[in-house]
């Protein structure tokens, strides 16, 4: 009785980790099949293998190996990827840990329960992180730093330089940065740079 009380709060879980957290926060479709049809199948595969005289540690590894070509077959982002091994979790714990479903079922909380936290669209929500093409080449850090933050009009905080082309004059680089809008962090544009869209709007307003 207890192994089936698992598989339904294991069905209960995956519905509020795929429809109550990532899609609405995220609207990605085809990770929402990607998410149900993971973690059904490993609560399904897993019961069997409880059931069964096959080890676990052999089911594990085989999921493991599935994972990783799973992976490896598609872009993900670093929270699609939480998302994911958590539905590969949620799943494990339904269908292996019969023996201590109370144990279960709060482990299977605490994996909602920090998504729902460390994903929260109001977390650290003013950091931003692109890849910028500039069509002009910097190689003195001090002066890419001072013209990317008078195009993005934000205050930069990290930079990574992936190609610095001298020829056609453009530099291409990771940047993080905390987004305008926050008092005090924004720092006046630099010469030549283009202007924030808030700011070229007002002069457009200005003008008209």
């Amino acid at each position: 009785m207890s192994q089936y009380l698992l598989y339904l709060v294991d069905l209960i879980a995956i519905s509020i980790l795929t429809f109550g957290l990532y899609f609405p926060r995220h609207r990605r479709r085809d990770l929402v099949v990607a998410y149900l049809g993971v973690n059904v199948g490993v609560l399904a595969v897993a019961g069997a293998l409880a059931q069964s005289t096959v080890g676990a540690g052999l089911g594990l590894g085989l999921f493991g190996v599935l994972s990783i070509i799973r992976l490896r077959s598609t872009e993900l982002e670093q929270h699609e990827v939480a998302y994911y091994f958590s539905a590969l979790a949620l799943g494990l714990l339904g269908g292996l840990a019969a023996g201590a479903p109370g144990l279960s079922i709060a482990l299977m909380a605490l994996i909602l329960v920090v998504l729902a936290v460390g994903d929260h669209p109001r977390l650290f929500r003013q950091y931003r992180h692109q890849v910028v093409v500039l069509d002009v080449a910097l190689a003195d850090e001090a002066a890419l730093i001072a013209h990317l933050e008078g195009l993005l009009g934000a205050r930069v905080h990290r930079v990574s330089v992936q190609r610095l082309d001298l020829v056609n004059d453009t530099t291409c680089v990771e940047v993080r940065y905390a987004a305008a809008g926050m008092p005090g962090r924004v720092r006046p544009a630099v010469p030549g740079a283009v202007p924030p869209p808030s700011a070229r709007d007002g002069l457009a307003a200005g003008l008209r």
